[in-house]
């Protein structure tokens, strides 16, 4: 079964832009970033969950990664080389950055610190992960809204 992988891209990557637009914009009600967690984070990961294991088991795509080594660059470069393995590989990180954006938007709300202040950070989270997460760590910091020390994760 060979699966539509540019599709799956787009539409994984137009869903994850919802998500983010309802992170950024929409009332913080406590009922919003749970619900954003379950049908963002929680379908991405649920997508990827079965891509990644037809993706392995080969019933998803014959032509897949011709790689499924994760000890070395070039086993990690050869599974991303066919169009299912960069698409569950954007889709991991679709996920896992969400999360992060999700944690990020909570804890700042917790802390008191605007929203005017979060919407600057929260797109580097979507757009370059980690460099976000530093960002939103160092406005934490800076505005000194922890309770404990401005590194801890809770």
């Amino acid at each position: 079964m060979q699966l539509p992988w540019e599709a799956i891209f787009e539409a994984t990557n137009i869903y994850a832009m919802i998500c983010w637009l309802v992170l950024l914009f929409a009332p913080r009600r406590e009922q919003v970033l749970p619900l954003l967690f379950m049908a963002g984070c929680g379908l991405l990961a649920l997508t990827y969950a079965v891509l990644i294991v037809g993706l392995m088991s080969g019933t998803l795509d014959p032509d897949g990664p011709r790689s499924q080594d994760f000890s070395s660059l070039a086993g990690v470069m050869g599974f991303f080389d066919s169009k299912g393995g960069a698409t569950v590989g954007w889709i991991h990180y679709l996920a896992f950055d969400l999360f992060v954006g999700i944690w990020a938007a909570r804890n700042a709300d917790r802390r008191g610190i605007s929203r005017w202040m979060q919407i600057p950070v929260l797109p580097f989270i979507f757009l370059l992960g980690p460099l976000g997460l530093v960002l939103y760590l160092a406005l934490r910091a800076f505005t000194g809204k922890s309770v404990e020390n401005a590194v801890a994760p809770s």
